[in-house]
Order: C-alpha cells, then sequence, then structure tokens
C-alpha cells in the first residue's frame, strides 16, 4: 500500500502547489494583465481551497490526506525517492499556532487579493 500512500502525497502536494502557486499566479498576471487569473471559478476553487485550510486548522482538525498517507505507511518508512523528498518540502516541525496564523494570513491575503483584483464572469469585462 506504499504506492497509494506516495499517490496521497504527491496529491497532497498538488493541492498545496494550487494554493500558494495559484496566489503566486494570480498577483504575476494581474499585473501583467492575463485575463485567465480573473476567472470566476479559479478563483472561487482557489480562495476556498485555503479557506478549507484555515477553517481546519482554527478548529484543530488535521488535514484528512496526512491522517490517509500516515495511516497507509504506518510505521514504514521506505517510501520512493520522489514521494521522500515531497515530504521533506511539505512538512516542517514548527508549533501548532505558527502554522494556523500562517495559513489564517494566507486566507487573508487571498481574500484581500479578491477585493484588489476581482474575478470577472464571463458576462464580465
Amino acid at each position: 500500500m506504499i504506492w497509494l500512500a506516495d499517490l496521497i502525497l504527491i496529491t497532497h502536494f498538488a493541492f498545496v502547489l494550487f494554493v500558494i502557486g495559484g496566489l503566486a499566479l494570480i498577483w504575476i498576471g494581474a499585473a501583467a494583465g492575463w485575463r485567465w487569473v480573473r476567472n470566476w471559478w479559479f478563483r472561487s476553487a482557489h480562495l476556498a481551497a485555503i479557506c478549507l485550510v484555515a477553517a481546519e486548522a482554527l478548529l484543530g482538525g488535521v488535514c484528512p490526506l496526512t491522517v490517509w498517507e500516515d495511516a497507509l505507511r504506518g510505521a514504514r518508512s521506505d517510501t520512493g525517492f520522489i514521494a521522500r523528498w515531497i515530504h521533506h518540502v511539505m512538512f516542517y516541525n514548527f508549533p501548532e499556532w505558527a502554522f494556523t496564523t500562517a495559513y489564517v494570513v494566507f486566507a487573508l491575503a487571498v481574500a484581500a487579493t479578491f477585493w484588489l483584483a476581482p474575478p470577472r464572469r464571463r458576462g464580465n469585462r
């Protein structure tokens, strides 16, 4: 079942990349005039993703992807090369309040971006 744990880790990494990379692309795209960064569905999904993470942290919850991956790995640590590096990039040993603060601040930055560079529906050009 290690392959399934690796798949969950890669999915988790893609989610994190969407949240962090998405905001960077929105800022760059807004400055560069890229129309796709104002897409209503993309922006709504992006805001919902970080709000889910922030709410989870504020409520003291643990990400289900982390729980599933840990359960599948058990006590074993024989992961593949890519999975091992993705894991090292994504997980740090900081106090829980530091992560909660970071998630909430990031969510506020995404929400502020909604106001500063508002998304547009197709009819609103």
